[in-house]
């Protein structure tokens, strides 16, 4: 025989088992929360799969954004290159120029200089020739006044000799200092032509530099125009790039964001059909199974309804018991057949009622 403490182990399992199976859900409302776990389940996987599809599209965007934007940058630094590169060969030919200018400059100049020299040293050579004819002609006129002068003396025998000596020797001073005269306005007439041909040559110097400085600079200026074409052609030209590079980035990303929403609508439009679907087949389900279930469903409402009926009519027939007691006991005698007439026509009416 088993020992008491298997018995009240076997009665506290069989209680447990009573208690864990004390109620049976019926089957079609376990089928019911299936089915709706199932619906959860579904949903939470469309949601899960829209999150990822959602991440997984902004990583693209977020790709093609950056990669985009390396492509801007690689593009604006080749310009900046070119404009870097397109600025030193400008300095470079301004540099080599301006070397260029400033020979041919210094070389004028030192041909003017030279050229000024050699007409100036002309200049000297023909006064010094000029000077020295015009010494000659006052020694030979000294000469000829002095050999005049002593004959006429020689001629002239009553004049004493002393008289004779200082008359040669005024007629003498006033030969020298008449030539002294000439020679210094000989002299300062040189020295005014010298200094008049030195400024002619010097002012045209001074216009053939100014001339020549005016075609440098005109020169210059072409360059430095030249240049400033090449520039604004160069900028003209990266900002036509630039722009194509910009319209072609947004055309590409414009198109992927179009595609990615495409993409997502479709699923979107899929995963509706597909709950449309379920949804219909769902009720064409439940459909079927009123149909099927409605005979039983009337059929209980009839068992409902009767049972209802019943119920109503013991409680009238206690009222009336009630009434038709209380009646009897408050009346004569003689209304008693009245009374009970009038109270078994208002019990059927009021029966009549509830059946109706």
């Amino acid at each position: 025989r088993p020992s008491s403490f298997h018995k009240s182990r076997a009665r506290h399992r069989r209680s447990s088992i009573r208690q864990r199976f004390a109620i049976i859900t019926p089957a079609s409302l376990v089928s019911e929360q299936i089915q709706e776990h199932e619906q959860e389940v579904v949903r939470r996987e469309q949601m899960s799969g829209y999150k990822r599809m959602r991440r997984q599209h902004q990583k693209q965007l977020i790709a093609l954004e950056n990669r985009l934007k390396a492509e801007m940058d690689e593009h604006k630094l080749r310009l900046q290159k070119e404009v870097e590169t397109q600025a030193n060969n400008t300095y470079i030919e301004l540099e080599r120029l301006a070397k260029k200018q400033a020979a041919q400059l210094d070389k004028e100049m030192k041909a003017s200089a030279a050229e000024e020299k050699r007409i100036q040293q002309q200049i000297l050579v023909q006064q010094k020739k000029e000077l020295t004819t015009f010494l000659d002609t006052q020694k030979k006129q000294y000469r000829l006044c002095r050999e005049r002068m002593k004959e006429e003396m020689n001629e002239d025998s009553d004049t004493p000799k002393e008289e004779k000596q200082e008359r040669l020797s005024r007629h003498k001073e006033t030969m020298q200092r008449s030539q002294a005269e000439e020679e210094a306005q000989l002299l300062n007439q040189q020295r005014l032509v010298y200094e008049r041909s030195c400024r002619a040559l010097k002012r045209r110097s001074l216009i053939k530099k100014h001339e020549f400085e005016q075609e440098q600079m005109r020169e210059e200026l072409n360059k430095k125009k030249t240049q400033k074409e090449m520039e604004h052609a160069l900028m003209i030209r990266q900002d036509e790039s630039t722009q194509e590079l910009e319209q072609r980035q947004l055309q590409t990303l414009q198109r992927l964001r179009f595609e990615l929403m495409r993409h997502q609508h479709q699923t979107e439009l899929e995963n509706q059909e597909e709950y449309n679907s379920r949804r219909q087949r769902e009720l064409h389900r439940k459909h079927a199974l009123e149909r099927r279930q409605q005979p039983r469903n009337l059929k209980t409402l009839e068992m409902q309804i009767k049972k209802q009926f019943q119920d109503t009519c013991k409680v009238q027939n206690k009222q009336y018991k009630a009434l038709r007691n209380h009646q009897l006991e408050v009346s004569p005698k003689s209304d008693h057949k009245a009374i009970l007439k009038s109270l078994k026509e208002e019990q059927t009416r009021k029966l009549a009622q509830a059946g109706g």
